[in-house]
């Protein structure tokens, strides 16, 4: 059974720090960067509410269910965006990684795909994951394509299933990457960052 817990993750130009009260302002400019909760589809929080947004991701961490980390970007030192395991299952050794967004700026460069990498190699190597899932709102279409260049399979699509920030109540798609996938998955990862070194997008 796996028993995830706070660590700090770093590699390939990013380090995840495990959230804390401290990263509230830092996520709070984050956002700001592209208005990012005017995107009705996605969870952002507004600058006010960033505050509310790490309080509820840190009582998450408290009972169990969640671990969340700040992106810290380290050439430039910033904290750009967030990120956590979510739908965390100890029992069928099964995490979900979300809650995931960037700074505008950040968004289609190397950070993401760095983020992934270090997270999956986490919880496959580290905590022995049997699997790792990713979900996504139906109407995220960006963030439907991100997924599934990962290399995530899509498992389907569970309709009328989670409330929106708007009050509309939405489908989401559901991906997953099994243990015996990783391999590839990371040979995949680690490539395209090595494109990203030579500058092209990751």
């Amino acid at each position: 059974m796996i028993e995830p817990y706070p660590v700090v993750l770093e590699g390939h130009g990013i380090r995840l720090e495990p959230l804390e009260r401290d990263h509230v302002d830092a996520l709070g400019k984050a956002a700001a960067d592209g208005e990012l909760w005017n995107l009705w589809y996605t969870g952002v929080p507004e600058p006010s509410e960033t505050g509310h947004y790490v309080a509820r991701a840190l009582a998450g961490r408290a009972d169990g269910h969640m671990l969340p980390w700040a992106v810290r970007e380290l050439g430039s030192g910033e904290i750009v965006g967030t990120t956590r395991y979510h739908d965390i299952v100890a029992e069928v050794d099964r995490v979900e990684i979300g809650y995931t967004w960037y700074a505008r700026r950040w968004q289609r460069t190397h950070v993401n795909t760095a983020c992934k990498l270090a997270m999956f190699g986490h919880a496959f190597d580290t905590l022995a994951c049997k699997v790792v899932g990713l979900r996504t709102d139906n109407f995220n279409l960006a963030s439907r394509r991100a997924i599934a260049s990962l290399g995530a399979k899509q498992d389907g699509i569970i309709r009328h299933h989670a409330l929106r920030r708007d009050g509309s109540i939405r489908d989401t798609v559901m991906f997953s990457v099994l243990a015996s996938e990783w391999p590839d998955l990371k040979k995949h990862l680690e490539f395209r960052l090595l494109r990203n070194m030579r500058g092209e997008r990751a």
